[in-house]
């Protein structure tokens, strides 16, 4: 882990305000912000002087000067950067915008708690995987003022509840406009607008392989084929059977134009509905069995998606229990586990530390999305019945064990709410422009000169 740890995601910073309320400290809760909070600076400030007044409030040259840098170590690095008057002036047009902002939710009375600030501050150094104590040390040597870096949180989350309740509470999406989209996107034939997920079982041809070997495992293809349509689950087929690195997520190739497949592969399908599984298909690579997981229009929400049910034992991170101790700790469980010698929903009921425990840790049926990345990222790695190595997350160190998989059809009623939830977040982003455009409108804005 870098030591510029200052540079918060905009993950990091959804969450802020929402934590206390979220079900097994686990799952994301969609509040949105505005901008990161201050990175150090690398370079010799510059001569610090008043740019703008937005109302009566100055905007000096040396905090352009610190958000035009932070802009600038956010671009891709190798990539070709503009020059740094471009974004100076990109910089004093956020801060312009950002401070008409603040004004109008500290005029509308928007207040921020020192509690929230605690809460958000915490938040911070447990995504870094260090405690508030060290986040504040780091924060000195990297020459930043610990008092500036809470009063730029306690501003985020100022803009977080004014865009929340003057912007985001009121978009709305009727029945008519969920109807007229669909009906748009299912008009649409092009076959660039198709999109199918396929999944395949590979058995392997090696190079050279003779006649005899390659009917043999030609063989082996159909019966892997017959067992699938007899019913066993293509995940588990996978796993037994692929010899395709791809194998981890249940040999899923992903959601993709249909023209970014292989030809054979598009041809094998072809007309086969979601769920349906082709003949073996042989390939330079070897025999092939392919299940059409999804289809759906470009632009329509999935009508298929695949859930994970897994259990984790969660071990919070305090002065008493830092985080070498409880990888440690948990470590020592996970071995037990692994050696037969406990069984992983008792541990989780003795000492996990979440609301799961008394299920042992069972988090229950999930789809992509309702955890947070870095737990999520864990759990989508392993296989059924596979147990993590302990890691952080911005809650805690885990172990999690991947109890089983499933794909699962959703209801007519599912998919309309994620076509409303689609046309909303549209909505909210083309209404966000709007507003933020007339609070500066509103606002008394002088730029200044340089001194001579």
């Amino acid at each position: 882990m870098t030591h510029r740890v200052l540079a918060l995601t905009v993950a990091t910073l959804s969450a802020l305000v929402v934590l206390s309320a979220q079900a097994q400290g686990l799952r994301p809760a969609p509040a949105r912000t505005v901008a990161p909070v201050a990175v150090a600076e690398t370079t010799q400030r510059p001569a610090d002087f008043i740019v703008a007044v937005v109302n009566s409030e100055p905007i000096t040259n040396n905090e352009v000067h610190a958000r035009a840098l932070r802009m600038r170590a956010q671009m891709a690095q190798g990539a070709n950067l503009p020059e740094m008057s471009e974004f100076k002036r990109d910089a004093l047009q956020r801060l312009i915008d950002e401070r008409a902002q603040l004004q109008q939710a500290v005029d509308t009375g928007i207040r921020v708690d020192d509690s929230s600030v605690d809460q958000a501050e915490q938040t911070v150094a447990q995504q870094n995987q260090i405690s508030v104590a060290d986040l504040r040390r780091q924060l000195v040597r990297d020459g930043l003022n610990v008092a500036q870096f809470r009063r730029e949180l306690r501003d985020q989350i100022l803009l977080t509840r004014l865009r929340e309740r003057d912007v985001d509470a009121r978009v709305r999406v009727s029945d008519l406009e969920i109807d007229q989209y669909i009906s748009e996107r299912q008009r649409d034939t092009d076959p660039a607008a198709q999109e199918v997920n396929l999944a395949q079982v590979l058995v392997q041809v090696p190079d050279g392989a003779n006649a005899d070997q390659v009917a043999t495992l030609q063989a082996k293809a159909e019966r892997v084929l017959s067992r699938a349509r007899a019913g066993e689950a293509f995940a588990l087929l996978v796993r037994e059977v692929s010899d395709a690195p791809d194998r981890v997520n249940g040999g899923q190739l992903g959601l993709r134009p249909a023209d970014r497949y292989p030809p054979l592969f598009v041809e094998a399908t072809q007309g086969l509905a979601a769920g349906a599984i082709s003949n073996v298909v042989r390939s330079g690579a070897g025999f092939h069995i392919l299940k059409v997981v999804e289809r759906r229009v470009a632009g329509m929400p999935a009508t298929t998606i695949t859930q994970s049910q897994a259990r984790h034992i969660l071990l919070l991170l305090t002065p008493k229990l830092g985080e070498k101790e409880a990888l440690a700790m948990l470590s020592e469980l996970r071995a037990r586990i692994m050696a037969g010698k406990a069984d992983f929903a008792a541990l989780a009921r003795e000492h996990s530390q979440d609301g799961s425990a008394p299920q042992g840790g069972d988090l229950g049926w999930t789809s992509v999305g309702q955890f947070v990345p870095e737990f999520e990222q864990v759990m989508n790695r392993l296989g059924v019945a596979e147990i993590s190595q302990p890691f952080v997350s911005r809650f805690g160190a885990h172990v999690v064990q991947v109890i089983d998989r499933r794909d699962i059809t959703l209801t007519q009623r599912e998919q309309r709410e994620l076509v409303r939830s689609m046309l909303k977040e549209k909505k909210m982003d083309e209404a966000y422009v709007n507003w933020a455009q007339d609070v500066r409108g509103k606002a008394y804005v002088e730029l200044r000169e340089p001194p001579q």
